[in-house]
């Protein structure tokens, strides 16, 4: 919860904010609180009843309207039960509601955010929001909200019931309440606290986990299966930890909270039984009834305690959830125009950029690429490439400078329609879990099958991919764990050359793969430039020697530019160094 509310047991504003999420059910809701009020009548009427017999039939030895009372006793239990059942359900069922429109706006959320949220977030964390977290929320309806307002409300209803039939029995059950309502107190102040320790260290874990599973390959590679073992086994103890802190103030508050309920009741026992003998002011119909509801009364005051647990294990995820939601990392998607005739004419005006503010990573750009031309960035590691790249799919907002396309201010379109025209092969190809069909069409239906055999055709890559089992329904499972680097690359680019883009980006394309993938990139990349805006990364100079005009770039400033032979010329140049280092490597190797 925020920092001023830190010390405060219970968050009025954050569970506000939550129950605004029920106005869609508020039928359901209602409903559901009607059952707990007769949950609370029903369950205090028995003792009554019972009091009734006891003084009315079996204490004058009367037989005479006896069996009314048991019948009365047996309709309140079964509308007891009957009311538990909907309660349970409907509870559960609201709390599920709520929490399916929360995951839904929270992913919605997670969807918009830039590129730079990610950078500074952990998947691991991430997932802990969506998921185990929301399913805490969930608790909060189901287990702790209306479980605490019954029994808040039965605590009010016997002890009501208690003052009526007589105030001196009523004296002793009162007195002995302010004691366990102080221990319940101090119980949620310290279980709130234990509980954000907790959730704290199920992020750690689950991000660590995460982490090493997606890495397993570096981290058997490296030989740290022990370093790690033993980070997993900190990190796992730390855990255990905050549950044992919680596991150990419920194993001091719950016996003390139950000495207390059976010193009272005890206390009622003997002191009732002796006014039944002596004064007679306490019949023995009272007495009954007060043996029944003292633990009525008490019992109450655990639940409310174990379910506070539930309810402040719930209101802390729910802090979490909604600090991600509010959240404002999104790109201003405030473009009204749409990009539907684009031509494909880039321009980069004066461009300054950082990741981190006062850390340039682009130093006044200034380029231009024409319609139908190919354009390639050339440069050392961190020269600023792929941060053009980020730039032109809209990842970041530029610091100052214009990005134009057809001469118009990049923030000016919809990001939609600015994204539906441009289609990326990266170095580092993602796949999801499923089948390759999938994965070249994302899940678009306006793909069919014959549509993406035809594209892989025209590149010549159906052949290998009828060569899988399955074919095109081949499941290249987590992250095309099943595919070499480069056919993950080929599927990449064939994913690219489907949606017919107005300009291409390859950054490093071809960088990590066999030579007869290379053969196959280099074919479609032809086939698919022509006529086309294409921006190429490369450290490989040899795919790019036929490009119309060559950018070289060194650490975010533009140092050179022109055609491969025109760059050649000059002898002192960054690009005729690179060129010659590369060629004298290749002639070592050859």
């Amino acid at each position: 919860m925020s920092k001023n509310n830190k010390n405060i047991a219970f968050d009025a504003h954050l569970f506000g904010r939550l129950l605004g999420y029920t106005k869609r059910y508020y039928l359901v809701f209602i409903f559901a609180l009607i059952t707990v009020f007769g949950l609370a009548i029903f369950g205090a009427l028995r003792p009554k009843v019972l009091q009734l017999a006891m003084d009315q039939n079996i204490e004058q030895q009367v037989q005479a309207g006896f069996l009314k009372y048991i019948i009365w006793m047996l309709i309140l239990l079964v509308l007891e039960v009957v009311c538990n059942l909907f309660f349970i359900y409907y509870a559960s069922w609201l709390g599920q509601s709520v929490v399916r429109d929360i995951r839904i706006k929270l992913f919605k959320q997670i969807l918009g955010f830039k590129m730079k949220y990610f950078d500074n977030s952990s998947v691991g964390v991430l997932l802990t929001r969506t998921v185990t977290d929301m399913e805490r929320i969930a608790d909060i309806f189901g287990e702790g909200l209306f479980m605490i307002f019954s029994d808040i409300l039965k605590m009010i209803v016997v002890g009501s019931v208690m003052a009526y039939m007589n105030w001196h029995l009523s004296i002793i059950v009162f007195c002995t309440l302010p004691i366990v309502l102080i221990a319940t107190r101090i119980f949620q102040k310290h279980m709130k606290k234990a509980f954000e320790e907790v959730r704290n260290e199920v992020s750690n874990l689950n991000s660590f986990v995460q982490e090493r599973l997606t890495g397993m390959k570096i981290v058997q590679l490296f030989a740290r299966e022990t370093i790690e073992y033993q980070r997993f086994k900190e990190i796992n103890e730390r855990h255990k930890k905050g549950w044992i802190k919680t596991v150990w103030y419920n194993s001091v508050f719950f016996p003390i909270a139950e000495l207390l309920s059976s010193i009272t009741l005890g206390t009622v026992i003997w002191l009732g039984g002796l006014n039944v003998i002596f004064e007679q002011t306490v019949s023995v119909g009272d007495l009954a009834a007060f043996i029944m509801m003292v633990p009525m009364i008490f019992r109450p005051l655990h639940q409310i305690a174990n379910k506070f647990n539930t309810l402040q294990m719930g209101m802390v995820a729910a802090d979490r959830v909604f600090k991600i939601l509010d959240t404002t990392s999104n790109i201003d998607d405030l473009g009204t125009q749409q990009l539907t005739d684009f031509k494909g004419n880039i321009e980069f005006k004066n461009v300054c950029f950082s990741y981190v503010e006062n850390e340039p990573v682009l130093k006044h750009i200034s380029f231009q690429a024409k319609s139908g031309q190919t354009v390639a960035l050339v440069g050392s590691t961190g020269a600023g490439k792929t941060t053009i790249i980020n730039l032109l799919n809209r990842f970041y907002d530029i610091d100052s400078g214009d990005v134009l396309f057809d001469k118009t201010p990049i923030t000016s379109f919809s990001l939609k329609s600015l994204r539906k025209n441009v289609a990326v092969v990266l170095q580092d190809v993602f796949l999801f879990a499923d089948t390759i069909f999938y994965n070249i069409t994302l899940g678009n239906p306006k793909f069919s099958i014959t549509d993406v055999e035809t594209a892989a055709k025209d590149i010549g890559i159906h052949e290998f991919i009828m060569s899988l089992p399955g074919g095109y329904h081949y499941n290249v499972k987590e992250r095309g764990a099943m595919l070499s680097v480069g056919q993950r690359q080929l599927i990449s680019f064939l994913r690219a050359y489907i949606i017919n883009p107005k300009l291409l980006i390859l950054d490093e394309a071809t960088a990590s793969i066999d030579t007869y993938s290379e053969q196959l990139i280099q074919k479609a990349t032809a086939k698919i430039t022509k006529g086309r805006t294409s921006i190429i990364i490369a450290h490989r100079l040899a795919t790019i020697q036929n490009a119309d005009k060559i950018i070289v770039m060194d650490k975010g400033e533009i140092v050179e530019f022109g055609t491969h032979k025109a760059l050649l010329k000059n002898k002192e140049g960054v690009y005729r160094g690179l060129y010659e280092a590369q060629f004298l490597k290749e002639k070592e190797l050859s």
